[in-house]
C-alpha cells in the first residue's frame, strides 16, 4: 500500500491509471444507478474526468 502512495507522488504511469480507470467504472456505475439523481447528474463529469485523466497519465513514465 505505501508502493502505491510512493507512486502516486512520483507520477508513475501505474498507480494514475488505476485511479483514473476506477473514477471510469465509478462514473459508469453512476450512470446505471436508478436510486439516486444526485449521483446520476454527475456521471458524466465523472466519467469524463477520468477518461481525460487516463490519456493525460498514459504519457508518464514506468
Amino acid at each position: 500500500m505505501s508502493n502505491f502512495f510512493n507512486d502516486l507522488l512520483r507520477l508513475r504511469r501505474g498507480a494514475w491509471e488505476m485511479v483514473a480507470s476506477i473514477l471510469i467504472a465509478l462514473g459508469v456505475i453512476m450512470l446505471m444507478q436508478p436510486f439516486v439523481l444526485t449521483l446520476f447528474t454527475y456521471s458524466f463529469i465523472v466519467t469524463l474526468v477520468g477518461t481525460v485523466m487516463f490519456i493525460i497519465v498514459s504519457h508518464f513514465p514506468e
